[in-house]
């Protein structure tokens, strides 16, 4: 069974139709997107598509690119890029397999559904703790959808035990990619992502391992890539290789597949399959790896991958994950395809493109939670590194005042309900409130700043206006929503408290939110004396 011939990747066509297709009809102009059951399996099909194409392509540069955005390839000549690799993605058979170990012998024995991330484990079904996501709801998997579920695992592994490695990119990690705003293609979604052979080759890896192994190392034995016990770093293997990391040694059991209705797409198939083998031991990934639609954040050990925190993704991230930032005393680099696009790209307008954003809140081998959403890049500055740096420090510092703003909130709501006791307790729910409710007005003050910066207003008025102009409307929003989630969402919808304290807790947050602290970081005048009026100038 080869995953380059069989039409077995769900999409949603331009009519709403479901269709299911081959890699080689990505280009079909009437396929506008990924449609799986699953959020996290059109996630990894997307990295799939996008590893495929960036690993058969010939295109070279920009101009190559430009030419194949501007008329899409035909099938047949995807077929041709497609057919150099077309014995490593054979699903079963004696030889080897997609993303399986091809010379591994027995092993412990998993039912089917532990190749999904969510799925109960062992200790969840002993203790009964299996609240939300249940047991034996999948029991079956026809051959495509447990594809799927082998890439996602292989993409994204947590840890799994003793010698059960994590992903390239540690267990669970975040995942940028480029879509555009309005669907015009999948071909035109997965294309923004692929760079140039050029550009592509100079990330980690050593070019010259051009052997099958090095790209696919299902195609060899582990130890033609690692030694037993060893470690995998990227000059080991081909750059190519980073979208077909293998950390976890699985063989998919055809031998007694059997006719029914999988489970997860719900459609008939012969060769339902209910079980895998696994052992320990695969390719142990360490040094300095890449992602290219991964974020990297800097550590006393180098580069690592940002991964999804419980708190979810909100606007806080928007500038360390599109443009780059050293915030909090980290630095934290956008991912390569982001870079990329912004520096070389040169669609217009950029306002149509957004960042699709999505990854598992890992705790060690449990999943937390699914997190996806997608942020705006709006007219991202592209020529002038004066008016990118100009942005840069405008969001820092906007981005800056909004944390001072929610911390202010915080600790009016816990004064109001404990007064000055110690309690201690979750309050996580007011930031989050505070993150929600702050949303439009940033993006619409993000979107005015991106506007002004090429407009050149930010170098003709200088930094400091440009900022200030700015700096007072997003200080003006702080204060008003802060007080509102204050005064009629949180602690007004409340018995806790009394009137005394509830009225001492609204005073100190308009201190906080009209001080020289949160008027500091946006570089605006302290006021000398403030008016008694709900206006914070």
């Amino acid at each position: 069974m080869s995953l380059l011939a069989e039409e077995w990747i769900p999409v949603l066509c331009r009519d709403g139709r479901m269709a299911w297709i081959a890699p080689h009809q990505i280009s079909d102009p009437d396929v506008v997107a990924l449609a799986a059951n699953r959020a996290d399996f059109n996630a990894a099909l997307m990295q799939l598509l996008i590893g495929l194409l960036q690993t058969t392509t010939p295109v070279k540069n920009e101009s190559d690119w430009v030419e194949w955005n501007d008329i899409p390839p035909s099938a047949d000549v995807l077929q041709q890029w497609f057919s150099s690799v077309g014995g490593a993605f054979v699903l079963s058979g004696d030889g080897h397999r997609f993303m399986q170990d091809a010379h591994m012998s027995g092993g412990a024995e998993c039912s089917i559904d532990a190749l999904l991330i969510d799925a109960p484990g062992g200790s969840a079904v002993d203790k009964n703790t299996d609240h939300f996501v249940k047991r034996n709801t999948v029991q079956s998997m026809c051959p495509h959808c447990a594809a799927t579920a082998l890439f996602t695992l292989q993409t994204n592994a947590p840890a799994g035990g003793a010698g059960h490695r994590t992903s390239l990119r540690g267990g669970g990690p975040l995942t940028t990619l480029l879509v555009a705003l309005q669907r015009r293609s999948l071909w035109h979604d997965i294309w923004l992502n692929v760079l140039p052979q050029r550009e592509f080759m100079q990330h980690a890896g050593d070019a010259k391992k051009t052997a099958p192994h090095f790209t696919f190392p299902w195609l060899a034995d582990i130890t033609a890539i690692q030694a037993p016990g060893g470690e995998t770093q990227p000059m080991q293997v081909h750059p190519h290789h980073v979208f077909w990391a293998m950390p976890r040694r699985i063989r998919l059991d055809f031998g007694e597949a059997r006719e029914g209705v999988c489970d997860i797409c719900k459609r008939v198939s012969t060769q339902l399959i209910s079980r895998y083998f696994t052992k320990p031991q695969g390719l142990n990934y360490k040094g300095p790896w890449r992602h290219p639609a991964s974020p990297y954040y800097e550590t006393k050990e180098g580069w690592l991958p940002v991964h999804p925190q419980p708190t979810g993704f909100s606007y806080r991230n928007w500038l360390a994950w599109v443009l780059g930032s050293s915030q909090s005393k980290k630095e934290v680099q956008a991912a390569t395809i982001l870079s990329y696009f912004v520096a070389e790209r040169r669609l217009r307008p950029s306002s149509d493109i957004r960042l699709w954003i999505s990854g598992y809140d890992m705790d060690n081998m449990k999943p937390r939670c699914w997190y996806e959403t997608t942020f705006p890049l709006y007219s991202l500055p592209r020529d002038s590194r004066t008016a990118r740096k100009n942005l840069q420090e405008l969001i820092k510092r906007l981005l800056e005042a909004a944390e001072l703003a929610a911390f202010y909130l915080r600790q009016a709501v816990k004064h109001a309900w404990f007064g000055e006791l110690d309690a201690r307790g979750d309050l996580s729910f007011v930031d989050k409130a505070f993150w929600d409710t702050t949303e439009i007005d940033f993006y619409q003050l993000l979107k005015a700043a991106m506007h002004s910066v090429s407009m050149e207003a930010s170098e003709q008025e200088g930094f400091p206006q440009f900022a200030m102009r700015f700096g007072e409307k997003w200080h003006t929003a702080l204060f008003a929503k802060s007080l509102e989630l204050f005064s009629k969402d949180i602690v007004g919808l409340t018995s806790q408290g009394n009137p005394r304290r509830v009225a001492e807790a609204h005073r100190r947050l308009r201190g906080a939110l009209t001080g020289k602290t949160i008027r500091d970081v946006l570089h605006l005048p302290v006021m000398e004396k403030r008016v008694s009026s709900s206006d914070p100038a």
